[in-house]
């Protein structure tokens, strides 16, 4: 182990951490048998206003029942949480004393969950204390947290693998997160059935998440050049770099989006895509939760977080959203065009995945194909021309920017290191696809 690590050298280790998965069809009825197997005497059921009438969270609710958990349930959780309705949850749950937790739904409530039960496992802190710096103090996360269970009801976010929740920190109108593993759930229940009640554009832009998780923490800079070396193993960030672990988990989850991800939003009944779509997920999740993602997701905060009146078919809330598989998936042309230099092999074989003929292309044209390969995938499912289709103009890319820069845990992970004025020119680049 170095002595004395100095900034600027280079990590020599990864680490990988992710959290116990169950996978199969009806395999929610489990749940309470979990709880009683835990110990279990006071849980906290956390789901959102829409899922709280849906078969998932019914399934969840009568394996409790069965099982004689006590439980209260919280089904305020807000569709892209902000930092107003992760304190919200975390009162509840430091009210309620929960020695256990279940998140039923999305990346959002699951994310939610995390931070309720990190705060309500360390009362005395500040909220700023464990959200990524230079937006909060960056602390790690040394006290011992609650079991937490997470039944994921898209096929999206991969969350339930992850040590990361996400959340608008409305001060500055940008996203940002807590990223510790500390924070993973203890278990991920992944249940197919629960795929089938979502609608066709929550299904397109879950699986736009996937795609973006696998293709970023594929072609992230790798483990070894990311500085600084930590100088205890407590502070190696949860985003480490692209590994040869996670490298296994992108390609797979990767090789599943492009034979799957048309079929599951085409067909609500196609089981089959559907259940693998779910599976595709998870592998991102551990790819990417211990990889990192760069560009797209980096850009995704403050798309997000500067929304203005952008409303998306199939969401079922009351607020303006750009869903964020959307927000990630909008600038993926772009940025793999502009990172593709540095590894462009990589960027080919991911283009080639997605259906790209390289069997003539030259190395140095890696960007533009795989470019080419993301715009006909999303022309073909009807996404949003660009940045300007949810509300964004050329006088928005100041402030789009603005709202990037403060996002380093992921923007340091980009093979290509960017300046102001590469990311000005990839929003610019973004605001029209076809």
């Amino acid at each position: 182990v170095p002595e004395q690590p100095t900034l600027g050298n280079t990590d020599y280790a990864f680490e990988m951490a992710i959290s116990n998965i169950r996978y199969g069809e009806g395999v929610t009825k489990e749940i309470g048998m979990d709880l009683q197997n835990l110990g279990a005497r006071r849980v906290c059921l956390m789901t959102d206003k829409n899922l709280s009438q849906l078969p998932p969270v019914k399934a969840v609710l009568n394996s409790l029942a069965k099982c004689g958990i006590n439980f209260q349930m919280y089904d305020s959780v807000r569709v892209e949480p902000t930092d107003q309705s992760f304190l919200d949850a975390i009162t509840f749950a430091q009210k309620g004393e929960f020695d256990a937790y279940v998140a039923v739904g999305g990346g959002s409530v699951i994310d939610t969950c995390k931070a309720a039960n990190l705060y309500a496992s360390s009362p005395t802190s500040a909220f700023l204390d464990y959200v990524n710096s230079p937006i909060g103090r960056g602390k790690p996360v040394t006290v011992p947290l609650k079991p937490l269970i997470a039944v994921p009801t898209t096929a999206g976010t991969g969350s339930e693998t992850t040590g990361v929740a996400i959340f608008d920190f409305k001060e500055l109108k940008v996203k940002t997160g807590i990223a510790s593993r500390a924070i993973k759930p203890t278990l991920g229940i992944i249940d197919p059935l629960h795929t089938l009640s979502m609608p066709e554009r929550i299904v397109a832009n879950s699986g736009f998440d996937v795609l973006c998780h696998a293709l970023e923490s594929y072609t992230a800079l790798p483990y070894n050049m990311r500085s600084p070396c930590p100088s205890n193993p407590i502070s190696r960030p949860a985003y480490q770099g692209s590994n040869p672990i996670s490298d296994v988990w992108a390609l797979h989850a990767l090789r599943i989006v492009a034979k799957y991800l048309k079929r599951a939003i085409r067909n609500p009944e196609d089981r089959e895509a559907r259940a693998n779509m779910h599976l595709a997920s998870a592998f991102a999740g551990i790819g990417f939760g211990n990889a990192g993602v760069h560009l797209c997701h980096g850009m995704s905060y403050p798309i997000s977080g500067l929304v203005k009146t952008y409303k998306p078919k199939d969401y079922n809330v009351d607020h303006s959203l750009v869903p964020h598989g959307l927000s990630v998936v909008l600038t993926s042309p772009a940025v793999f065009a502009f990172t593709a230099q540095i590894n462009p092999e990589r960027h080919l074989e991911a283009a080639e995945i997605l259906g790209a003929d390289i069997r003539t292309a030259r190395i140095k044209d890696a960007g533009f194909i795989l470019a080419d390969t993301l715009r006909k995938f999303l022309f073909d499912l009807n996404v949003d021309d660009g940045l300007a289709a949810i509300g964004y103009s050329k006088a928005d890319i100041p402030a789009l920017v603005k709202g990037t820069l403060p996002q380093e845990r992921v923007t340091k992970l980009s093979p290509r290191p960017q300046t102001e004025e590469d990311l000005s020119a990839l929003f610019e680049a973004s605001m029209k696809l076809y």
